[in-house]
């Protein structure tokens, strides 16, 4: 017996599709085509090849912007990731407090990207900021506008209050999967809190602590609003990620060519690593399977 299709399913996925369209594949598009040419006024484009890839390729500013957004994503993984463990293995599994620590730890999720980088950028400054001005009375030489260290540690401690409460709620959810016969099963052979942790409860949350990797991870590679509105990327360029780097290329010098060539490398490498990622935890996933 011939089996029938029903093709009538595609018109629901017809508007999604134009949707990304519009909102994705277009907009690529418009880059891909500004990233090979090069106008002089009145809309004039004319073909330039990869001569602005090139150019980037060589540039010391792009370098310096890379430099310091690997770093500050490297840091504020190697920060975030064991302290919301942390904070998710303190946290109570059941209960009335355990309600009211989910909710504490949603509230800076809730906060606009903007409005996090205002706070911080007020609470910060030596003269009205409640940090700047404890930290100046204890004698502690603290100006974020000024100097490289104080800016440095401004926006990561910023992005950790920020988003440690992500990892700690995905973490939390990782623990509450695990089946009390584990732990029951433990403490009958007598096992140490570390052993716990070691063989029952990082094995269950390594699925779910990989999907806050890649999350924080991409945030924090395109990250912008927040170290833009405490820094602009000072002092000099000691604060200068790759996004705020982009921005200024885009609209501050218009430089169309430069910053579309600058969009396709950007994308590339979030794409590259965000597929590694993704490799892993797939493989996990087939490993935990088996």
């Amino acid at each position: 017996m011939e089996k029938t299709v029903n093709q009538k399913a595609w018109f629901l996925v017809l508007p999604v599709l134009v949707l990304v369209a519009f909102s994705a594949v277009i907009p690529l598009m418009t880059v891909v085509n500004y990233s090979v040419q090069d106008s002089f006024g009145q809309n004039n484009f004319f073909w330039a090849g990869l001569i602005w890839f090139e150019e980037l390729l060589h540039s010391e500013r792009m370098w310096n912007a890379l430099g310091n957004q690997l770093a500050f994503s490297a840091i504020i993984l190697a920060i975030e990731v064991p302290l919301g463990i942390f904070v998710a293995l303190c946290m109570p599994k059941k209960g009335f407090w355990a309600s009211v620590c989910l909710v504490l730890m949603s509230l800076p999720l809730l906060i606009p990207w903007n409005v996090v980088g205002t706070i911080w950028q007020v609470f910060a400054r030596v003269d009205i900021g409640l940090l700047g001005y404890t930290l100046d009375k204890m004698g502690i030489d603290y100006n974020y506008t000024q100097d490289f260290f104080a800016a440095w540690a401004t926006i990561i401690v910023m992005d950790v209050w920020h988003w440690t409460s992500l990892v700690a709620l995905l973490a939390y959810a990782g623990l509450q999967s695990i089946p009390n016969a584990y732990y029951q099963a433990a403490k009958i052979d007598q096992a140490s809190r570390w052993a716990v942790f070691r063989f029952i409860e990082f094995p269950k949350m390594l699925g779910v602590l990989m999907i806050a990797i890649l999350l924080r991870f991409m945030d924090s590679f395109m990250i912008y609003t927040e170290p833009f509105v405490v820094t602009g990327g000072g002092p000099g360029n000691a604060t200068t990620l790759l996004s705020i780097d982009l921005v200024k290329m885009a609209l501050g010098q218009f430089d169309l060519g430069n910053a579309a060539a600058f969009s396709i490398m950007y994308f590339l490498v979030i794409l590259a690593i965000s597929w590694v990622f993704y490799t892993v935890m797939t493989n996990l996933d087939k490993r935990d399977a088996q």
